[in-house]
Parts: structure tokens; sequence; C-alpha cells
């Protein structure tokens, strides 16, 4: 018998790596569902945000099912920012199914669902200083070996779309 009914994890996922696949298959051990947010749904094409969150979506669901993970368990959900942290939880609850519990290794995110009346749960950010985003686009930016650092399925996809040379392309232009 699992924990809790749903919980909740956000993240960019600029793009999906291990890292993120490790937290979501740690936050599986103590519910039946996870809802993903994607969060800064409206970027994309930029340097921080290459990935449209469609593509973002595609990436999640490929890389679940290569690790095994059954997306009748997962609901990912693309939200945009709002402007205001205050309002934040409350647009996040107003566009996501129900859920009872938060999992998160940011102490900002934290402190704003604990304010709004949640449970939240750290989770360890697996590798961080391996395993994050920022460095996998700098890596794409630099020829560096990338693909080590996200699954197969996403690396393949990234190719598909000619995400590496969107990445080149708008530091290029910046």
């Amino acid at each position: 018998m699992l924990e809790f009914k749903r919980g909740l994890f956000i993240g960019r996922f600029q793009p999906v790596h291990f890292g993120h696949m490790h937290a979501i298959k740690s936050t599986l051990s103590f519910v039946e569902e996870l809802v993903i947010i994607i969060g800064s749904a409206q970027f994309s094409y930029t340097v921080d945000n290459p990935f449209t969150a469609g593509e973002r979506v595609e990436m999640i669901k490929l890389a679940a099912f290569e690790e095994g993970i059954s997306c009748d368990r997962l609901f990912v959900i693309p939200i945009s920012d709002v402007q205001s942290h205050s309002l934040w939880v409350s647009h996040v609850k107003s566009r996501s199914p129900s859920f009872e519990v938060v999992f998160t290794g940011n102490s900002f995110v934290k402190l704003l669902f604990e304010d709004g009346g949640f449970e939240v749960r750290n989770i360890t950010l697996w590798k961080r200083e391996k395993f994050n985003a920022t460095e996998i686009r700098k890596k794409m930016i630099g020829g560096g070996n990338w693909e080590e650092l996200v699954p197969k399925s996403v690396a393949d996809f990234i190719k598909k779309i000619d995400g590496v040379r969107r990445v080149k392309i708008r530091v290029s232009n910046d």
C-alpha cells in the first residue's frame, strides 16, 4: 500500500535527464499516481527554454516508457508562469488534478506549497552537479557529450527535432 493517492512534482524539463527520471521513480514509491507539472510552459526557442511544452511532454512520456514507468500512473500538465509568487500555488492547483503531497528539492517551491497548506516532501536531486539541464544545454552548445546525461529515447527525440541546432542558433543570435 502506497502512502498517498497522488503527488505532485514540478520541473521545466529543458531537457528531461536522468536526474529527473530518478526523482520521478523515487516519488512513485510513495504515490499511486504522479502529477508532473511542466513549468514555464509558455517559453520555447530560448537559450534557457529551447523546447516547447509539447516537446517536453513527449520527452517525459518517452523517458518514462524507456525506464519502465507506466504512463497510466502519470499526469503530465504544462503550466505557464504567473507573475505573482503569492498566486502561483493556486494557479498550479487550478490547472492540475488534485494532489495530496508535493515532492521537491527546491526550497522556494517548498515554502510556497507549505504556505499554501500542502504537505511537502524533500527529494534529494540525484547527482545534481552532473544531471542538470543548464549543464546539458552548455554541452549541446559546446559540442560536449550531452547524450550520456539523458535517456536514449530523449537523445533520439532531440536529434529528430534538431534540438541541438536550435540551442546553438539561439546562443549565436542572443
